[in-house]
């Protein structure tokens, strides 16, 4: 690929986990990554830039240095949020790269890096405090 044809090359990934939506954008860049609008690195919670961060830390500085990623989540909440994002940017790497071996790297390391988790909260049922739980009897 010529440097005419990666210079205008943008990929966009999505991703569900819960309730959080995310969308991730890879152009090539300096190799800065926003989350919401927010540099990842000035996030607060330290186990959430983590989670974001995996993908790229697999990748390696190298190619890393070369690509921005604009991250955008809505709903849910910290951790559905930075899983969400987590994997929309592994699946943007993938596109973005092309490379069959990082996808094998992602799939061996978490399967759930490109597959996503297909958990939902179960709903709650009618008479019933939670999804199963039940009301107590004070005789018997």
């Amino acid at each position: 690929m010529s440097s005419e044809e990666k210079q205008g090359k943008s990929i966009v990934g999505s991703a569900t986990r819960k309730k959080a939506t995310a969308r991730c954008r890879v152009i090539p860049g300096k190799g800065r990554v926003f989350f919401n609008g927010v540099p990842v690195e000035l996030m607060p919670i330290e186990v959430a830039r983590l989670k974001i961060m995996e993908p790229l830390l697999l990748l390696g500085r190298d190619r890393w240095s070369s690509i921005d990623a604009y991250i955008e989540v809505q709903g849910g909440g910290i951790m559905g949020q930075a899983e969400a994002a987590r994997v929309a940017l592994a699946r943007a790497l993938v596109r973005f790269t092309g490379d069959e071996e990082l996808e094998n790297l992602y799939r061996s390391y978490d399967r759930y890096m490109l597959a996503g988790d297909p958990r939902r909260t179960e709903s709650e049922k009618w008479m019933r405090y939670s999804a199963r739980r039940w009301r107590q009897k004070s005789y018997r």
